[in-house]
């Protein structure tokens, strides 16, 4: 299995990393954008969808992603979808994470469906408009959220239950904890205040997320940051919730040795949108 997951990571890299730093933005929107279908996909199978809706799924949200590039989103995005993302995402969040697995399988099929495809678009825009503010932007929103479940790993190993005895989704995933939460907000603002220093020093040709958020003050950057790293769990929580309903492991097999697309991304989904709304409206 180790091995399964290092040639599928180090094969995703000789992918992404070209891509990523190519001075042409069309490599990395293409091979995002089929990451982003592979996981519309995956989303149909998770929520019951024939096999040929699944495939429609993926379709239906590139062409969606298509329509947003010509509409000139990529570029520029207009702020009011961003807040419309962030509050899909805050609240329908909350009610899944409230309501368990059992509230899930209320909401009728269709309508779940329709709301995945709309929010996996949307992150991708988020996505091709992060890379396009620059590699510094985007990785700092990348780094953030891969901080954020990295401290919160190691703190949940270390630390889980020791001190707060309630599990922080005990039915939707039992092995997290709010000792690991706490931890991964930690993370992140070590991150954070360690690129900010090296943006200062480097002086990069484009800012980070974070030197954008600290440019406002320390008053801005410390809730904004917290936000965030409680949104990448909002995230993985979601997608566990999903998986739950649907009696799978993983969202499908398509990434050996790492399970699904959804798998790999489901922190990002929220992070990405909401690092643009932080963005344009502070």
């Amino acid at each position: 299995m180790l091995k399964q997951r290092v040639i599928t990571a180090l094969a995703l890299l000789a992918l992404l990393l070209p891509a990523l730093f190519a001075s042409n933005p069309w490599p990395f929107m293409g091979l995002t954008v089929v990451l982003i279908a592979a996981g519309a996909w995956e989303w149909g199978r998770l929520n019951g969808m024939p096999a040929w809706l699944a495939w429609s799924g993926a379709v239906i949200c590139l062409l969606a992603c298509a329509v947003a590039e010509q509409l000139g989103w990529v570029q520029r995005t207009p702020p009011l979808v961003w807040l419309m993302a962030g509050a899909m995402w805050v609240l329908l969040g909350a009610w899944m994470i409230q309501r368990g697995v059992a509230g899930w399988g209320l909401w009728p099929r269709g309508v779940r469906w329709m709301a995945g495809l709309l929010l996996l678009t949307l992150a991708w825009v988020a996505m091709a408009q992060a890379h396009q503010r620059g590699v510094n932007f985007l990785l700092s929103v990348l780094v953030l959220v891969w901080a954020a479940d990295v401290f919160a790993y190691f703190f949940g190993k270390a630390f889980g239950g020791r001190w707060i005895k309630i599990k922080l989704a005990a039915n939707i995933s039992p092995g997290k904890s709010w000792e690991g939460v706490f931890g991964g907000m930690l993370g992140v603002l070590l991150v954070a205040l360690a690129w900010v220093e090296v943006d200062r020093r480097l002086a990069l040709p484009d800012s980070s997320f974070y030197s954008l958020l600290f440019a406002k003050g320390g008053w801005v950057a410390l809730p904004a940051l917290l936000f965030m790293s409680a949104m990448s769990v909002v995230g993985d929580l979601v997608e566990s919730l999903v998986k739950r309903s649907a009696g799978m492991k993983d969202s499908s097999g398509l990434l050996p040795g790492h399970g699904g697309v959804l798998d790999r991304v489901d922190a990002l989904l929220p992070a990405l949108p909401l690092a643009m709304m932080l963005v344009f409206w502070i």
